[in-house]
């Protein structure tokens, strides 16, 4: 399964989140392999996408970094994947 994941740091984590990134990489826990991660230019905020075929991994992930930021997690569907399920419904 993919996951898109955003995150936002308060200003007040700033510090924080930078001397953990720096130290741990922000890797997600063993089960879950991040595809790619991209950071807003100018903020305190950024996005990944993440594989994983079970949710363990990706909230142990979440456990870790929700004390100084917040983490969005959504499920994702590939243009692959999705195009059927759309083409279902122009044919009802």
């Amino acid at each position: 399964m993919l996951f898109i994941v955003s995150w936002s740091i308060d200003p007040e984590n700033r510090n924080k989140a930078i001397e953990r990134f720096l130290n741990s990489g922000g890797a997600p826990p063993t089960g879950a392999k991040m595809l790619g991660r991209w950071h807003a230019v100018g903020g305190s905020s950024g996005m990944g996408i993440v594989e994983a075929s079970d949710l363990v991994p990706i909230q142990q992930w979440v456990l870790e970094w929700s004390d100084i930021m917040k983490m969005d997690i959504h499920a994702a569907l590939t243009d692959e994947q999705m195009a059927p399920l759309l083409a279902a419904t122009t044919s009802q």
